[in-house]
Formats: C-alpha cells, sequence, structure tokens
C-alpha cells in the first residue's frame, strides 16, 4: 500500500485516476446518433462489432421461456439466497415511501403534495468479467416500491448470445418480464429514444462501464437518470484498535471491482507500518486523530465508508459526504453489496458530496396541487399584485383581477 504524505496530495491522485483515460466522447456521440436515426439496424450492427456476437431482431428480446428455464434451473440454496436478499432489500425500501402532504385552511386554501410513480424505466445490468446479478435487485425493488408499472431490463450478450441466467432468475423472482440482450452506449440510446423493436423508458438507471456512463451523461435531459457512476470505492476510518487483517480483507475485495479504490485513512503509526508494505493496489493517508480523519473523509466523499474505530457510532455526526456508512468491525462493505437491505446503486468518484444512493423518491415524481376559494384569493391578491408588479407581470396580476 502506498503512504500518501498529506490529503492534498491525496486528492491530486484521486483526481488524476478519476480522468478518463480515453476520450470517449465523440464516439459515444456517434453510437447516439446512430441509434437514433438507425434504431434497430444500429443496435444489431454494434451488438456485432463490440458483443462479437450477432443477434437477430427477432431475438434481441429474451423470451418469458427463456426467463422460466433459468429460473427452474436454480438449485434450492440459490433461490433461497435470493429470497432473503430480496426480502431485506424489500423491507426496507417500503419503509422510505414518502407520504402525502396536505395543508388546509380555515379560508379554503388547499395544497397539496402528490407521489407519483414514473411509469417506465430501464435498468442496465452489467455483464463485463463478472455479471452483476446483484445488480438487478438492487436497482429493480425500488422501483417496484414505488409503483412503477414498466420495468425492463438490458445487458450485453454473451458469446453464445445468452444473458447470465441468474439475471434472469432473478428477473423471474420480481416478476420481470421485459429483457433484451443488449449493451454498452447503444442500450442507454435505445431506452432513451425508443426503436421499433424497444419502447422508450423515462428513466435509466443502473451501472455500467465508461461508455455507459458517458451515454447516460449525454442523454440526461432526454431521460432521466440515476446518477454517473465511475469505479467502485471504499475509504476504511480506522484507529488503533482496528483489525488489520479486516483492513486487508476488505480493502482486498474492493480490488475485485474493475478499477477498484481503496483508502485508508487512519491516526494509527501501528496499523500503518503494518499494512504499508502489503501488496494491495491501495493509499494509506496518516491524520494526527480521528476528528481530521473525518474530515479528510468529507474531503473525499466516498461511495463506501467502513469506520472501524472503538466507538464508530460516535464519529457519526461528524460525517457529511458519503454514500454508505459501515459501522464497526462486523458490517463489511460486502453486506451492503449482497443482503443488508439498502441499495449498492451509490455515488462515486466524490459526488457523494451532491448525490444521494439510490433510492424509493428516484422513482417517484413529485406534483403539487394548488386548489384556493374565491375568498383565499382575496386574501392573497394584494401580495401577488405587489411581488408580480416588481417583475413586471400586468398579465399575471390581471389574471387573478378578473376572478375578484
Amino acid at each position: 500500500m502506498r503512504v500518501v504524505r498529506d490529503l492534498e496530495s491525496l486528492e491530486k491522485i484521486l483526481a488524476e485516476k478519476r480522468l478518463r483515460k480515453n476520450k470517449i466522447d465523440e464516439k459515444v456521440k456517434k453510437i447516439i446518433e446512430d441509434v437514433k436515426t438507425n434504431g434497430d439496424s444500429a443496435i444489431a450492427e454494434y451488438t456485432k462489432k463490440f458483443d462479437k456476437v450477432n443477434v437477430p431482431l427477432r431475438d434481441v428480446r429474451i423470451s418469458e421461456s427463456e426467463i422460466s428455464a433459468a429460473f427452474n434451473e436454480l438449485d434450492s440454496s440459490k433461490i433461497s439466497a435470493f429470497k432473503i436478499a430480496i426480502d431485506n432489500v424489500t423491507k426496507f425500501y417500503k419503509q422510505k415511501i414518502p407520504k402525502t402532504v396536505r395543508i388546509k385552511e380555515d379560508n379554503g386554501k388547499t395544497l397539496l403534495s402528490r407521489y407519483l410513480p414514473i411509469e417506465r424505466v430501464g435498468v442496465y445490468v452489467p455483464a463485463g468479467t463478472a455479471p452483476l446479478v446483484s445488480s438487478v435487485y438492487m436497482a429493480v425493488i425500488p422501483a417496484l416500491v414505488a409503483g412503477v408499472k414498466e420495468i425492463v431490463l438490458v445487458s450485453p450478450p454473451g458469446k453464445d448470445k445468452s444473458i447470465n441466467p441468474f439475471i434472469l432468475a432473478i428477473a423471474s423472482l420480481l416478476k420481470i418480464k421485459e429483457i433484451y440482450r443488449i449493451g454498452g452506449a447503444q442500450a442507454i440510446a435505445a431506452l432513451a429514444y425508443g426503436t421499433k423493436t424497444i419502447k422508450k423508458v423515462d428513466k435509466i438507471v443502473g451501472p455500467g462501464n465508461e461508455f455507459v456512463t458517458e451515454a447516460k451523461r449525454q442523454l440526461f435531459g432526454e431521460v432521466d437518470i440515476d446518477m454517473l457512476a465511475g469505479p467502485s470505492e471504499v475509504v476504511i476510518l480506522a484507529s488503533k484498535d482496528a483489525s488489520p487483517e479486516h483492513i486487508v480483507a476488505d480493502m482486498e475485495a474492493q480490488m475485485e471491482h474493475s478499477n477498484g479504490l481503496g483508502i485508508l485513512v487512519t491516526n494509527s503509526r501501528k496499523i500503518i507500518k503494518d499494512l504499508r508494505n502489503r501488496k494491495i493496489s491501495g493509499f494509506i493517508l496518516r491524520v494526527k486523530n480521528l476528528e481530521a480523519g473525518c474530515l479528510a473523509v468529507n474531503s473525499i466523499a466516498p461511495e463506501h465508508l467502513e469506520i472501524l474505530t472503538k466507538k464508530p457510532a460516535s464519529l457519526l455526526k461528524k460525517i457529511k459526504n458519503a454514500g454508505a456508512i459501515f459501522l464497526g468491525e462486523y458490517s463489511p462493505v460486502a453486506l451492503g453489496d449482497y443482503v443488508a437491505g439498502p441499495s449498492h446503486v451509490l455515488p462515486t468518484g466524490g459526488s457523494s458530496r451532491f448525490f444521494s444512493c439510490l433510492s424509493v423518491k428516484d422513482f417517484l415524481k413529485e406534483v403539487h396541487v394548488i386548489n384556493y376559494t374565491k375568498k383565499a384569493l382575496q386574501e392573497e391578491a394584494e401580495i401577488l399584485e405587489k411581488i408580480a408588479g416588481l417583475e413586471g407581470m400586468v398579465k399575471h396580476i390581471e389574471s387573478v383581477k378578473i376572478r375578484l
């Protein structure tokens, strides 16, 4: 592990790592325009080019029989594991449904804040070196709880044209029937614009490679997105009480992700001495105390934060920027990735300063309802006239006066 002398040096290193290695803006723009113009035929060409497989248009959508067959091939132990994970995530999100707000005044003025589900959502499921089967339920369940009626999955096909059977099996458990074997920027463009085969969606969620992320960035506004996700990362804030072996295990777990990033922030000379020569691709930042460690964490704004101290909960109020926080020796990040309950779709690359983790609210639209009686309008007409007058909005004023 590489010891970094101060936070400024670490931030410089992170900024360099977060810069895209390849200039892909124009490549992605070309793919998007091609799909927008040529639809299904463009998708077929890019699938052949990037995934090295020829998928006829009639086979782009996974049949319900394929989905059922994948589920039927699962052994009972895996079905049980998936069901428990799904149940944990569902229970968590059912507690997060926002409530309708209603304000009613004596003069008859009524204000209402309603939450309506987005109608159609696309979920991207990566399938590179290892298909992220957990991303299916982590992205789909908040949408289901929100009441989204149409959920479509897209995932890149393998060399045999198939999608990972575990992805299909989990989709079956969640009663998701619309699944397409397409990936990359072309899949995002197809979801955003629609084609003859694929109906356009209102929102796209789910992690992906740099081409997927860039496509989401370029198409935001045409369609809503969850966030711009980068490589997965963990910061471990540790005191002398932490187990070096636990730190090593959690760092190594993070390195299983493509370009995974691990950072240890500690005030313990002993832990630094123990770990600095370990062959782990991570960084160590030494701080003078845990309060300084919390300031460093807030500056880094990590996706995952583990607090491995004697009293981890005591530091919680000092943490302002983190996607998900894991308290204590028995709460490794792996729990959040698979079974704890909260979605593992989290802000990366320092974006936890302003992005939130995926939630039910991401799939809801807040709609305001305003209902006045004549009496209520009379009481506030003069106030409106003064403010609208400052803006020179004469017709606004007249639209109120004509009613009185």
